[in-house]
């Protein structure tokens, strides 16, 4: 019969072995991810040499970060692109994110001939980035518009005075830094930055405006700040035609004249294998470690929006939480 000892020594040779083998399946997807950045050349892979229709895909927030504005470049060079299917799904993000993304966009259309099909949802920054596009196409369910734009900023004054916390400062101006979130708002605060809100909304509307060739009338209905259903939409010109992704390649082929039966190829950022993909390869080598709870923390982590800030008016749509 076995002694303790003996029970004891081979759990711990098992459990050696059971590390090594983590460390070895780590290493391998380290290997597996260093062999496929090695193969991604150019505007990508192979696939993407031979005659297609490139399809772009906006979703989350939208802060007009420079891998993605690589990317339509990129598409804009390429002799195999014969059309453009922008791809929407977001609730929107800055309105200087999405003003950079919308003007790369509109220079690309000016080389391809593109279309926009909106998934679940192009919603203000979302909604500028599908105007880019002189045809869009929606779900009958599909979230479009919220035209609008808000500035949003955290106030804990009356927690700081609650626990005997007060913050201090000097200032050139009394309107240097403010709203500061430590202080309540002034009159003047709110005034001006009021002021910045309205002509970032007086913007989008004009864009409104111009792309979708509305009356005043149709422009005050559809600019409310509200979301609109698809088959809405429609009706207030936000949309050109309700359908999917068929709907808007038949488009490119009778109305741009794209050939027809032309295959559609993703393309995504170069260095999606340096940022995301590094988010991704951590999280499966901790799944594979075993260490489920902090694979969960770096999905999160990956998921959080690049270059967010809490001091930047925003187009974005933010359904409101019940009370």
């Amino acid at each position: 019969m076995a002694s303790d000892a003996d029970l004891l020594a081979d759990r711990r040779s098992l459990r050696r072995k059971l590390t090594l083998w983590r460390v070895l399946a780590v290493l391998g997807v380290i290997a597996a991810a260093v062999i496929g950045g090695l193969a991604w050349r150019g505007d990508g892979a192979t696939s993407l040499s031979s005659a297609h229709i490139a399809r772009i895909s906006i979703s989350g927030f939208i802060s007009g970060d420079r891998r993605t504005l690589d990317l339509i470049k990129s598409v804009g060079e390429s002799n195999a692109v014969s059309g453009v299917v922008l791809d929407i799904n977001s609730p929107g993000g800055t309105t200087s994110g999405a003003e950079a993304l919308h003007i790369a966009l509109r220079e690309l259309a000016a080389k391809k001939p593109m279309v926009t099909v909106v998934g679940g949802l192009a919603a203000s920054g979302g909604y500028i980035a599908a105007m880019s596009t002189d045809h869009i196409v929606a779900r009958e369910t599909s979230l479009v518009g919220s035209i609008g734009v808000l500035f949003q900023y955290p106030n804990v004054s009356q927690l700081l005075g609650t626990v005997g916390v007060k913050v201090e400062e000097i200032k050139s101006s009394p309107l240097k830094a403010a709203p500061n979130g430590f202080e309540p708002t002034s009159p003047e605060a709110r005034a001006a930055l009021q002021s910045v809100v309205d002509d970032n909304y007086r913007w989008f509307k004009q864009m409104v405006h111009d792309r979708r060739s509305l009356n005043d009338t149709q422009l005050g209905t559809a600019s409310d700040g509200r979301v609109f259903s698809g088959r809405q939409a429609l009706g207030l010109k936000l949309i050109d035609e309700l359908g999917g992704e068929r709907e808007g390649i038949a488009w490119l082929e009778r109305e741009k004249k794209v050939a027809k039966d032309l295959k559609v190829r993703d393309w995504r950022p170069r260095s999606s294998s340096s940022s995301f993909g590094l988010w991704s390869l951590a999280e499966v080598a901790a799944r594979l470690a075993g260490f489920d709870g902090l694979a969960a923390t770096i999905a999160r982590a990956a998921d959080q929006p690049v270059g967010m800030r809490l001091d930047e008016p925003l187009a974005l749509w933010q359904p409101a939480a019940e009370k």
